[in-house]
């Protein structure tokens, strides 16, 4: 009897990483946790740890951490200048150490021209995963719909030159477990986009108006200008790119890109993915 695949997970450490590998680790799936640092590694029966210390650019040590591994499934790295060489090298490395298949988590309306400058790099990974002829699934996730109560400042504002446009966000548990499903599919779902969003789309003076009515705290939201939007977040001493990925990010709500409510989370999961109501009445202490 062979072996079930191996699924090489990397971003193991993160806030979506450790829910993919719990939920992979409950379906008895075999997974290689590569990490760059072996002591944050999530614990789970069965999972193997492997680490890389240079992170997705050590293309060698890349190469290695996935040898043996049927599938990868490909974290975006952090936000930097090189992101999308850095993906490029470890999906080079993938395919130098035989794995079969990649699982890419991008994001919606990935586009060499997006709203949101930030999805430019996940355009640029997909095609490169594309190009290596392996095949592949992509997860286009939404905004991350826990996110947003700490996106109130100081007074109970939300502030962005957002207007009123609206955003599909969804909760990184349901990412994960959408992750998980593809992962665990019998069948394989290759060459397949899906977009992971919550079940309806809101505005964030609704998110604001919410968060009010369930904590009796009072929040609002404030439309900003792009100047003031761009004077505020430089105060945080961010590189130029990293500004305008963050006002970009409010842009692609007032224009509509985030807007789209899709019915692929529960396709794969079969359960509707947690509403903004759901996930502050069950969590109230979010802010």
């Amino acid at each position: 009897m062979s072996a079930s695949p191996l699924i090489a997970v990397t971003g193991a450490t993160g806030a979506v990483g450790r829910r993919l590998v719990a939920r992979l680790a409950d379906a008895g799936a075999r997974q290689r946790l590569v990490v760059r640092d072996a002591t944050r590694a999530p614990a789970h029966a069965g999972a193997e740890i492997q680490q890389a210390p240079g992170g997705y650019a050590a293309r060698d040590e890349m190469e290695a951490a996935l040898a043996g591994a049927d599938t990868l499934f490909l974290m975006p790295a952090a936000e930097a200048p090189d992101r999308t060489s850095q993906h490029r090298t470890a999906i080079d490395a993938a395919v130098a150490a035989g794995v079969g298949r990649v699982v890419y988590l991008s994001v919606v309306g990935a586009a060499p021209d997006a709203t949101f400058t930030l999805a430019h790099d996940h355009w640029h990974t997909e095609q490169h995963v594309r190009a290596t002829g392996l095949p592949w699934t992509f997860l286009r996730m939404n905004l991350y719909m826990d996110f947003i109560p700490s996106m109130v400042l100081p007074g109970g504002v939300i502030r962005g030159p957002a207007g009123d446009g609206r955003l599909a966000a969804v909760l990184r548990d349901d990412v994960a477990a959408a992750a998980a499903a593809v992962l665990t599919s019998d069948d394989h779902l290759d060459g397949r986009t899906y977009d992971l969003t919550g079940p309806e789309a809101f505005s964030l003076a609704e998110a604001a108006a919410l968060m009010s009515e369930l904590t009796g705290e009072p929040v609002s939201f404030e439309d900003e200008s792009d100047e003031a939007a761009f004077a505020s977040r430089a105060g945080f001493g961010a590189p130029e790119y990293e500004v305008r990925g963050w006002v970009s990010s409010y842009w692609a709500i007032r224009d509509g890109s985030f807007a789209a409510v899709s019915g692929d989370v529960a396709a794969l999961t079969g359960r509707p993915p947690v509403s903004l109501r759901e996930y502050l009445q069950a969590d109230p202490g979010s802010r």
